[in-house]
């Protein structure tokens, strides 16, 4: 087979670890997913109200343009239909872009510890990647300048990262932006912007209008709790949209979905009540690692990076046997913590009471 080369080193993305297959394994009845960062309180009540009573025939291939859809987000937005562009998942998103934009002969930047798929996507486009070390969690922006060039095609951009939750404050995007090169594409990725709460967050909807060369993504499967549908969304110039919309495959968001987000971006009271309870769910964390001395990243994300001064893994084992999912740290670069997902407060009691038990089993070996 003539297989693109960089395939043959890759590596498939590797989810967490499902419920089914750890209570199967551990003989456990009752799982708490904590490790990918979804909504513990799930959805709208009005999205889940769209699903179950979902009339049209699923024989019928869904709506490509995603019209209804494109007018609420529009609405809510404030920003022009055709300024929008719509994913299956805004992974589908990252794809096309790296599609788009990557191949031989260009170069991609983007910060070492932040989130897999873009460099993924980079590789199987064959385009040379340059990867920034993070700085206590945030993108040297510095740094990431400075590896720009004249054959740099994409930026890539996480805030908040994923996976240290720390933000790129307000003041340093509007000076990275002026100064990067208008015939390179930034792409900020907005997956955890509902949960922001930082009074010197930028407003990127604004920056977008600014900056002809960036592209804002942002998705429903987080806050909205949507991440069985897959659908996230892209925001930028008309003319951004244009050139991307033809490497978008058709009718790639199904019906469903599209039903589901309309109903759920026009439900803006449970979002709230989200944010507000990961607030009072990242203090429980944080509080355990003051009492703990447990170094951690302040996250505007709902999920909180914890260094446990030990190998990742073991911490992520002794969790799992005990009914708790989190990520480990290894794959992620940072080899000595875990990422725990916030979840309610009770479940949020139970993981770190988990943690205490970890804790003091190793201070009786040490």
């Amino acid at each position: 087979m003539k297989w693109k080369q960089p395939l043959l080193s890759l590596k498939p993305y590797q989810p967490g670890r499902t419920i089914e297959e750890v209570k199967k394994q551990f003989d456990l009845e009752e799982i708490v997913k904590l490790a990918s960062n979804e909504n513990p309180f799930g959805c709208s009540p009005k999205a889940a109200t769209a699903i179950r009573e979902y009339s049209p025939l699923l024989s019928l291939y869904p709506d490509g343009y995603a019209t209804k859809l494109r007018e609420a987000v529009s609405k809510h937005l404030e920003v022009r239909s055709g300024q929008l562009i719509f994913g299956d998942g805004s992974d589908e998103l990252i794809q096309i872009i790296s599609r788009s934009l990557l191949h031989s002969g260009t170069n991609t930047v983007m910060a070492s510890g932040t989130f897999s798929q873009y460099k993924h996507n980079a590789v199987i486009e064959g385009s040379e990647i340059r990867e920034i070390p993070l700085i206590n969690g945030a993108h040297d922006l510095t740094s990431m300048l400075n590896a720009i060039d004249e054959k740099t095609s994409v930026v890539w951009l996480c805030s908040p990262n994923n996976p240290t939750g720390v933000y790129i404050k307000r003041e340093d995007i509007y000076d990275f932006l002026s100064k990067v090169p208008k015939d390179v594409l930034i792409v900020l990725d907005e997956a955890y912007y509902e949960y922001v709460y930082a009074e010197d967050y930028y407003d990127s909807l604004s920056l977008v209008e600014e900056y002809q060369n960036l592209i804002v993504l942002r998705t429903f499967s987080k806050i909205y709790g949507l991440a069985s549908l897959r659908i996230g969304y892209g925001i930028a110039n008309e003319e951004i949209i244009k050139v991307l919309d033809p490497a978008r495959p058709p009718f790639n968001v199904n019906a469903l979905a599209q039903a589901a987000a309309v109903e759920a971006i026009q439900d803006q009271a449970f979002v709230d009540e989200c944010r507000v309870a990961n607030q009072k769910g990242l203090q429980q964390f944080y509080q355990f690692c003051e009492e703990q001395q447990l170094n951690y990243f302040p996250s505007q994300g709902n999920f909180v990076l914890i260094d446990f001064k030990c190998d990742g893994n073991e911490v992520f084992q002794f969790l799992m046997e005990r009914g708790y999912i989190v990520r480990s740290g290894v794959p992620l670069g940072f080899p000595t913590f875990v990422r725990v997902t916030v979840g309610s407060t009770e479940q949020n009691e139970g993981v770190i009471s988990k943690m205490r038990e970890f804790l003091a089993a190793n201070a009786t070996l040490s």
